[in-house]
């Protein structure tokens, strides 16, 4: 089997936009398409302002770059960063990437990130640095006896180098990585291609022997578009670079060989100008000695030997045709632009430059956008998407969602003041209470929690109990004697019951309706089981709190029409964080938004530890009764919420999840008014119970905590 060439025109024309009818195709896997720019969850409550860039979405999106650039360079060191200031581009260590998320070619980005990846990855930044002294001194004369500076030769020289670099790293995705090509072309399209840029290829402009046509000519090789004979040597130079063998070029060094033999033909053909001058009338190029001596070739297995740097010198045209013998297309028999069309040439040009030179603009982020980035990555945020298969209980399409995950509650996060769950101030029930001796929650809960941790312990206790006089197992000394008159039932064995361990993800309502002495009892019962586990070896516990979110302010509650969206707070995990989080975070959450009840519980689904066979899984709910919840994707609320949330239920209990629910309620009517529905979503496992009660939470947890 023939290994079939790297072609960037072919594989351009298969990837181009026209083909992929200008939507993100390859990212479409990854990027929702429903990212915008028009909300967050960090935005100012004032409707007025206008909204920020969505800074969970954007977390996202720097870090599954962040995984593709690691995946294609085989680096993960390499960092993703957003433009906060300075340069835009890479600086050899990290790469930065545009924080605007309303770009409709995002696979444009990841091309973006992924090609100065793989500089990084594969380019000598410390030759880059160092280009002027490698330019041999053969090349500073001939730019002077063209009428250039030592300056100009130099941003030639690199112009050519940075397009022969370009293309060797390009071909180094295509070749290991060829997966990930249509983002590198979907770049190329949306920074280097246009219509105009083809059109001017076959047009008279750009036909005069000079630096510009060359370059012009030179960076645009791999169009399809591009006419060989537009300029003396243009055929040449194409031979020189060779794009279909590329892959010869094993280093930056040996791309700068090629530059600088390219850069011999392009000089050699241009008619002789003046010395260049500064405007004192002094000669700029610096002397001799600073020059080099271009004797500065590596000796490397390249084809682009010494040899062959100093017969390109040598061999050179002169400026009378191409070497190939064939001659130059007369400009006169060639289209011209309009001067519109010129405008737009020129404008096109200078895109090139800046994607040539690593000088694309990028979108920057605020100093508080960056702060609150930190902020949404130190917690873990992110969109997950659920009710994939709800139908619209009204039209009956599909109506997906997203929840907000926060998988960590942060001393930062709270500081932030920007979930409508979380303040900075904490949750008083001195609201509620005229007892000036009112000790809270948090003290009440852990005296509680003492009280019961004592009472489950036995879980972490063992019992072994001895077996005598049986047929099989080790031998009684005691019985041996016995052999004598004939009994051989003279074994005995031993067994140990013991627990298995424990996990408990206890999932809480958090929603308005739960404010007062509702959110006091339902806080008290849950830091008392917090304290309970962490008096118990093999028993762990995660407890998170769900309401809703409004992304065009710090409080949910706005309803159908918003972009408010379910929100799952982990507020604690006794695997990684120690009970003193409990007493000083808990106290900052608060109720507020609607209950998206079902939404959350798929959203947590894959956190929930099944059963196994040396691990039990709990899962304790709080809540007040009926899910409801509205925006502009989903109308979840009576049957359809009810539904969803008892299929939710069903899915947890399916994992082999002991399920146990608790009804926070303030009167016997509100019970009664809601015993079908909660019983509804959870069955048997619905308990109507006073969730202060040491005596009633330790007798529900026992009936299932504790049974072997």
């Amino acid at each position: 089997m023939t290994k079939e060439k790297f072609n960037p025109m072919k594989l351009r024309e298969k990837y181009s936009l026209g083909s992929l009818n200008k939507t993100n195709n390859f990212s479409s896997f990854w990027l929702d398409s429903g990212w915008d720019n028009t909300g967050s969850v960090f935005d100012d409550e004032d409707t007025s302002v206008k909204p920020k860039t969505d800074l969970v979405a954007l977390s996202s999106y720097r870090k599954a770059i962040g995984n593709f650039v690691g995946i294609v360079t085989g680096d993960p060191d390499i960092k993703v960063v957003f433009n906060s200031s300075g340069d835009s581009y890479t600086d050899g260590k990290k790469v930065t990437i545009s924080s605007k998320l309303d770009d409709k070619l995002f696979d444009s980005t990841v091309g973006l990130a992924l090609h100065e990846g793989s500089h990084i990855k594969l380019s000598d930044f410390d030759f880059l640095k160092n280009l002027e002294m490698n330019i041999p001194k053969e090349l500073y004369l001939l730019g002077e006896k063209k009428g250039y500076y030592q300056n100009q030769v130099i941003g030639h020289i690199k112009n050519l180098l940075n397009y022969v670099e370009d293309r060797r790293i390009d071909n180094y995705i295509f070749t290991t990585s060829p997966g990930y090509k249509g983002y590198y072309h979907s770049m190329y399209d949306k920074y280097f291609y246009s219509k105009i840029i083809d059109k001017a290829l076959g047009s008279s402009e750009y036909t005069d022997e000079s630096w510009d046509s060359y370059e012009f000519r030179i960076i645009n090789l791999a169009n399809k578009n591009t006419n060989l004979k537009a300029l003396n040597g243009l055929q040449h130079i194409w031979k020189i670079i060779d794009l279909k063998n590329i892959s010869r070029l094993e280093s930056t060094e040996h791309a700068f060989k090629v530059a600088c033999h390219v850069y011999n033909v392009v000089m050699s053909n241009l008619p002789d100008g003046q010395s260049s001058t500064d405007e004192y009338g002094n000669k700029e190029l610096k002397p001799q000695s600073e020059v080099g001596n271009g004797d500065e070739s590596i000796d490397s297995p390249s084809k682009i030997s010494d040899e062959d740097f100093q017969e390109m010198l040598d061999n050179a045209t002169d400026g009378q045709g191409s070497p190939d013998g064939s001659s130059k297309k007369k400009s006169s028999d060639l289209p011209d632009l309009s001067d519109h069309q010129k405008k737009q040439l020129e404008n096109a040009i200078k895109k090139q430059g800046k994607f040539m030179d690593g000088k694309i603009q990028k979108k920057k982020v605020t100093k508080k956008e960056q702060k609150d980035l930190e902020t949404v990555e130190s917690s873990g945020m992110t969109y997950v998407d659920v009710a994939k298969n709800l139908s619209d209980r009204y039209y009956g399409k599909k109506t997906p969602t997203k929840v907000i995950m926060v998988k960590k509650l942060t001393q930062g996060l709270i500081d932030s003041d920007t979930i409508g769950m979380l303040s900075k101030s904490r949750y008083s029930r001195y609201y509620y209470s005229s007892d000036d001796n009112e000790t809270g929650y948090v003290e009440d809960g852990i005296r509680l929690g003492t009280m019961l941790g004592r009472k489950l312990q036995v879980r972490g206790e063992s019992r072994e109990t001895k077996w005598s006089r049986l047929d099989s197992g080790r031998i009684d000394k005691r019985l041996v004697a016995e052999l004598g008159f004939g009994n051989d039932r003279v074994f005995q064995n031993t067994f140990i019951e013991s627990y298995s361990d424990a996990f408990l993800h206890i999932s809480i309502d958090a929603s308005g309706s739960m404010g007062g002495k509702k959110w006091d009892n339902t806080m008290t019962s849950v830091v008392a089981i917090c304290k309970a586990v962490s008096m118990i070896q093999n028993v762990d516990v995660v407890v998170s709190f769900r309401s809703t979110q409004s992304n065009n302010g710090k409080y949910g509650g706005r309803g159908r029409g918003s972009k408010e969206y379910p929100i799952v707070l982990v507020a604690y995990d006794s695997r990684i964080d120690k009970f003193q989080k409990v007493k000083n975070l808990f106290p900052h959450i608060n109720p507020s938004g609607t209950t998206p009840e079902g939404l959350c519980f798929e959203a947590i689904l894959s956190d929930i530890v099944p059963t196994s066979v040396d691990r039990d899984s709990y899962f304790l709910n709080f809540s007040d009764g009926m899910p409801m919840f509205g925006n502009d994707d989903i109308d979840y609320h009576h049957d359809t919420a009810i539904d969803h949330t008892k299929k939710m239920v069903d899915e947890i209990r399916g994992m082999g999840v002991n399920v146990l629910s608790y009804f926070v309620g303030d009167s016997e009517w509100e019970r009664e008014r809601s015993t079908n529905t909660f019983r509804r979503m959870y069955g048997n496992d619905a308990e109507f119970i006073d969730v202060t009660s040491v005596m009633s939470v330790s007798k529900t947890m026992n009936k299932k905590f504790l049974q072997k």
